[in-house]
């Protein structure tokens, strides 16, 4: 009998792709699902995931392709499956349920839930036959079938509880007490208590990079000076550079490099080796911001490094950015086999066939390159004889030990890599998820608009600038301001949640930043208006991850940490922050304000669960500090005096173009620039009022240097 597809063939998300010739009769998330659960009376079987997850791709060949277990799945239960990354809302609301009901969480996640969406059963990955103390996954199946048969009024009852008490943690309550000091001090102390100061990075493994702490500590070293908050941040970055984690073989112009999703250990040495997109446009910024707090060119390198392997790897023929590269790959040797990281590995015959012996011993002694691998645990057995890329060396050690000169060191490195990164370049790549978000593309756009900036190249603003007219071109009607989440394949679809307005309205602000190209600034306050109309909670000041007419998740939830992705209510502190600023608009930093106090008891009761807002916290209890740029967009000088200006790492600082033409934009500004005549200058302005106009680069950096942001 010919093989027949499922309904999620008629799905553009690559997870659901994936699924769709599964002998399973899965459903999309959606109304013919929920339909067909109340017509046969079956309870709701919900498995999320995402297409680079690698214990995903192992319960889909134990499980979902064995028609037995699709049979006993189909007979009982609607089976459903979710991108989680199409609707995070969603698989939030569940895992939150499951993370409570099981005391972990992770993907794939499986749910259990009666016709009407309320669950009674969850876990995560279940194994094909019983295993590591976990239950199989047919055993559930059956136990859960036969409970739901034979005691449905007791699930039933309990489904109805769990729902009561989840809309309870989901109703929104503001804040009584201001964040203060007190808080970051808290969420400083949390940290250095879970601070691996060998190897960097905070608590045991697995280790993840959370950008936002990162943010947080750059922040809070600026604002008070606190040396341990600057030393913190730089040793994990130093770390996770020169770890597994981060792919070595990246080439300028050609593609490679950028990092890995999480280190599976403490030396950040074994990573899961699928790359996202999120991870990598924050981790671009934090690259950033060590380079302005620290001068080192290992960061500014790093940051060109992630560059390098989004606009060559991740680039969409329309220009905007795709979301992920798979942790798995077909296995070069021909086994026909997909393992974990086969992309990425070497054995040290491998490296010795393709270098020159010169090149072979200092790339061998460079990478910790050894006969019978170099990785310091292999649970499941697909890297013995194998090695993943870790610096153990620098340059001057080379240097010294090989009694060579440290440019011979680069020479030889530079030539080595490159014939790795060919050679690699002939082994089957990892799959790629090739969707379009508009949150990660945001995150992006915001990262390559300040690296036009910090390291003065002019192709990343060019590039960030072609992505963001495709996103508002796409994916925004400019006339309401209404955002969708996802194209793919020729198609936008999907309601845009509050991640997606913060993050492109994040990217847009920085992309005014680093051009004064108005109509960014413009659509960036278009956004920001139709978020408040849409999420914003005008009574308990915060914003809800899902707008008031989008029904496609039962609850409406309220982003409250600062995970591997920033929390929309963050992001959005510190946008408010910004535009009113920019704009004078008071309404906005009452916005602002507003969110940052909801959280004051979620911050009381776990300091670190959001850094970011704690940045914007931070900012918004400064001093306000502008500068106004005067002079023609495009003019070298004023390039020049922009660029001055984020050298320092000043997150309260606020950069504006005074346009005359923007006279109902910015009035203030406009202002200025009717006035000024001359070369292009900038005003450092606080406290209401603007020094004398500094007209070089020099003058500016020393003004900004001495300069009391306090």
């Amino acid at each position: 009998m010919e093989k027949q597809p499922n309904k999620l063939i008629r799905e553009k998300s690559p997870y659901l792709l994936q699924h769709a010739w599964n002998p399973v009769d899965w459903h999309p998330w959606g109304e013919e699902a929920f339909s067909r659960a109340r017509e046969t009376g079956r309870p709701i079987f919900l498995s999320s995931g995402y297409s680079t997850c690698h214990w995903c791709h192992v319960m889909e060949h134990e499980s979902f392709e064995n028609a037995e277990t699709a049979a006993l799945l189909n007979r009982h239960f609607v089976p459903v499956k979710l991108d989680r990354e199409e609707h995070p809302d969603v698989d939030h609301l569940y895992m939150m349920f499951v993370q409570a009901t099981t005391g972990r969480g992770g993907w794939p996640m499986s749910v259990w839930m009666t016709p009407d969406l309320k669950p009674f059963f969850g876990g995560s990955y279940f194994p094909a036959t019983e295993r590591w103390g976990m239950p199989s996954f047919r055993s559930v199946l059956e136990h859960l079938a036969n409970l739901w048969e034979h005691d449905r009024p007791r699930l039933l009852a309990s489904a109805g509880s769990i729902m009561d008490q989840l809309s309870g943690l989901t109703r929104p309550q503001e804040g009584t007490d201001e964040v203060t000091d007190a808080h970051a001090s808290a969420c400083l102390a949390a940290l250095e208590r879970g601070f691996d100061a060998e190897w960097g990075g905070f608590g045991g493994e697995p280790k993840f990079p959370r950008p936002a702490v990162l943010s947080f500590l750059f922040s809070h070293a600026v604002a008070t000076g606190n040396r341990h908050a600057l030393d913190m941040a730089l040793l994990t970055l130093r770390k996770m550079a020169a770890g597994g984690i981060h792919d070595h073989l990246g080439v300028a112009g050609l593609g490679g490099g950028g990092f890995a999703r999480y280190s599976t250990d403490r030396f950040w040495h074994v990573p899961h080796f699928e790359k996202m997109l999120y991870d990598n446009a924050q981790l671009a910024a934090s690259y950033l911001e060590a380079y302005q707090a620290s001068g080192d060119e290992l960061f500014a390198n790093t940051a060109r490094d992630i560059f390098h392997y989004v606009l060559c790897d991740m680039t969409s023929p329309e220009g905007a950015f795709w979301s992920a590269e798979d942790a798995d790959s077909l296995d070069p040797y021909g086994s026909g086999e997909k393992r974990e990281g086969a992309f990425y590995l070497w054995t040290e015959q491998e490296i010795t066939g393709l270098l020159d012996p010169e090149e072979a011993t200092l790339f061998i002694a460079t990478y910790g390159i050894r006969s019978d691998g170099n990785a310091p645990f292999d649970p499941h057995g697909e890297f013995t004889g194998k090695n993943i890329l870790i610096r153990t060396m620098s340059d001057n050690e080379l240097a010294g030990t090989f009694e060579i000169p440290i440019e011979t060191v680069g020479k030889r490195l530079n030539s080595a890599r490159k014939k790795l990164f060919e050679a690699r370049k002939k082994r089957p790549r990892p799959g790629l998820d090739d969707k379009i978000l508009t949150s990660w593309n945001g995150l992006m756009l915001s990262a390559l608009a300040k690296g036009s900036l910090v390291l003065g190249d002019t192709t990343l603003l060019e590039a960030a600038e072609r992505a963001a007219r495709f996103i508002l071109d796409t994916l925004c009607d400019s006339k309401s301001g209404k955002l969708l989440r996802r194209y793919r394949d020729g198609q936008a679809a999907i309601e845009g949640k509050a991640a997606d307005y913060a993050c492109l309205i994040l990217g847009l602000l920085d992309l005014y930043s680093a051009s004064f190209d108005s109509d960014w600034l413009r659509a960036a306050i278009k956004l920001a208006e139709a978020q408040i109309e849409r999420f914003f909670d005008q009574e308990a000041g915060v914003f809800y991850s899902t707008a008031v007419e989008d029904h496609s998740v039962p609850l409406r939830m309220i982003e409250d940490n600062d995970n591997a992705e920033p929390s929309a209510n963050s992001v959005n502190a510190l946008n408010y922050l910004r535009l009113a600023a920019i704009t004078g608009r008071d309404e906005f930093r009452t916005i602002a304000l507003r969110t940052i106090r909801h959280f004051s008891g979620t911050l009381d009761a776990n300091p670190s669960a959001l850094p970011l807002l704690l940045v914007a916290r931070q900012i918004a209890t400064a001093s306000p500090v502008q500068i106004i740029f005067a002079g023609k967009r495009g003019n070298p000088a004023l390039a020049k005096l922009v660029a001055t200006a984020f050298r320092h790492n000043r997150p309260e600082l606020t950069v504006i173009h005074a346009d005359e033409t923007c006279e109902a934009l910015l009035p203030e500004a406009a202002a200025i620039g009717k006035m000024h005549k001359g070369e292009p200058a900038a005003y450092l302005c606080a406290g209401g009022s603007c020094q004398p106009a500094i007209r070089n680069a020099e003058s500016l950096d020393a003004a900004l240097g001495s300069f009391a942001f306090d």
